[in-house]
């Protein structure tokens, strides 16, 4: 059976999908298939379809084709280290910086990285806002997701990005890779300086429409434009790639730089 097979929800692919719940959580197992295949993987970190190869495979795909060697790329919402490893083995010799703020992703990210023997990743653990200072973080029942929220039961760092590039802690970016559970529009405003100045390729996961017509139209203000990743699914999430042309902003639009419209 083709690895595809297994993301259906038909009878056959929930069949072949059984014999996975038999492995053991902790088992290091090698990926699959895709870019990845042949990296080292721990059952249980995540689904099953990272280390099957085929998670998100159109949007692995596409960064596969962007992303160029020697070049910087940043990870922000890392989980526990798909796009990390993915964007190291591109960058070459390179850089990667992954922000993750979740206390059990940023175990299992490390753990990655080591067994992998990554050394052109640095993992920040801190939540990107649009300012800097201290969040209340929400972990999701799965334990897999979260995300800021004033209901969170524990405490994270978090960083506003353009900070972080002027303070000389992290190098401007290349390539942005930003899937946050809903705080995507707070990331962008603080990276407004960053994104005007270097102009980085933003591969960007919205949650939520309200939130998708709030980011398309602060970057579009920036002169960006949108290409979608695949097919767009049915509920509140679209992967959409923003690549800055020579257009003039929309006036309509205009955002400064403080994020304030």
């Amino acid at each position: 059976m083709n690895a595809l097979e297994l993301l259906n929800d038909n009878p056959l692919g929930k069949i072949a999908r059984l014999p996975l719940s038999l492995l053991p959580r902790g088992t290091v197992v090698r990926i699959l298939r895709g870019a990845l295949r042949g990296n080292r993987w721990i059952v249980g970190s995540a689904i099953h379809r990272c280390w099957l190869g085929i998670y998100e495979y159109k949007k692995q795909q596409w960064i596969s084709r962007e992303v160029r060697p020697n070049s910087v790329f940043w990870d922000i919402g890392a989980n526990v280290g798909f796009y990390s490893l993915l964007a190291s083995k591109l960058v070459g010799s390179g850089k990667v910086f992954a922000f993750e703020p979740a206390p059990r992703n940023l175990s299992y990210l490390k753990k990655h990285l080591a067994l992998n023997r990554v050394t052109n990743v640095e993992v920040l653990a801190i939540a990107v806002s649009d300012r800097s200072g201290t969040s209340f973080f929400e972990i999701e029942e799965t334990g897999f997701m979260g995300h800021l929220s004033i209901e969170g039961k524990i405490t994270v760092p978090t960083a506003a990005l353009d900070v972080l590039v002027e303070e000389g802690k992290v190098r401007p970016p290349d390539y942005v890779k930003m899937d946050i559970e809903g705080a995507e529009l707070l990331a962008l405003r603080g990276a407004a300086r960053t994104f005007q100045r270097f102009r980085p390729v933003l591969f960007l996961a919205t949650h939520g429409k309200q939130i998708e017509k709030e980011c398309r139209l602060l970057l579009e203000s920036w002169g960006y434009e949108w290409h979608s990743m695949g097919d767009k699914p049915e509920g509140d999430l679209g992967e959409v790639l923003a690549r800055f042309s020579s257009l003039k902003p929309r006036e309509s639009s205009q955002v400064f730089v403080d994020g304030t419209v």
